[in-house]
């Protein structure tokens, strides 16, 4: 599969976390999180969040953490998003189901020309940057290495389904320190309750992104 023509990449987060995110005008990486604690449930491994902290780097900028990133991935309906889903994970402290879960989608040139301009840096894995091994560009010429198809596959795991497309599925995008309020495009979520949550929340907000009902978006 070719790469798309307009990429984009995509956050989850727990929609009591929103109103915080806008106004802070940011979304922190981990790092940030653990410092400003700010209001909200937080979602995710502990165990592969603390592993990102500090153990993960990456090549294209040595010495930078994974952690010290924020993370997308370059579609909806992540493995993450499953296991979150399927509440069963010893490691998955957050037990409240992909309901109250919302997508914030942005347009990757976009972010990479606003990290360019103020000099910030910026990565992408071609497989889960919380692994132990992962391989990491920082060039657009090079999203070809992403497996897109695995990427864009519904079915990601099961009988005749090699482990790689799961690799290749949770192909991350990362922002150093934070990632801009402004450059988030659209907002997904799974339930007309979730939308209603939503669109109280950005009522009175100078940024107000795209909100849309995307249940083709969850498990």
């Amino acid at each position: 599969m070719p790469v798309p023509a307009t990429p984009k990449i995509y956050h989850i987060v727990h929609v009591d976390r929103l109103a915080s995110i806008i106004d802070d005008g940011s979304l922190w990486c981990d790092e940030q999180v653990i410092r400003r604690n700010p209001p909200g449930t937080q979602i995710g491994m502990n165990k592969i969040k603390q592993r990102r902290l500090h153990e993960l780097t990456l090549n294209s900028h040595p010495g930078l953490h994974v952690g010290a990133c924020v993370p997308f991935y370059f579609c909806p309906r992540s493995v993450m998003l499953y296991l979150i889903h399927r509440g069963n994970d010893p490691d998955l402290s957050y037990r409240g189901g992909q309901g109250p879960i919302i997508h914030l989608q942005a347009d990757l040139q976009q972010v990479v020309n606003w990290a360019d301009e103020n000099q910030r840096r910026w990565a992408f894995t071609l497989s889960n940057a919380g692994s132990c091994y992962f391989e990491d560009r920082s060039s657009l010429t090079q999203l070809g290495e992403i497996d897109w198809e695995a990427v864009h596959a519904n079915q990601w795991a099961g009988n005749g389904v090699p482990h790689t497309v799961k690799e290749g599925k949770q192909a991350e995008f990362l922002l150093e320190g934070w990632f801009p309020w402004g450059l988030i495009s659209a907002i997904g979520v799974r339930s007309q309750q979730t939308y209603d949550q939503v669109f109280a929340i950005l009522q009175d907000k100078e940024h107000r992104p795209r909100l849309e009902l995307k249940p083709e978006w969850y498990y």
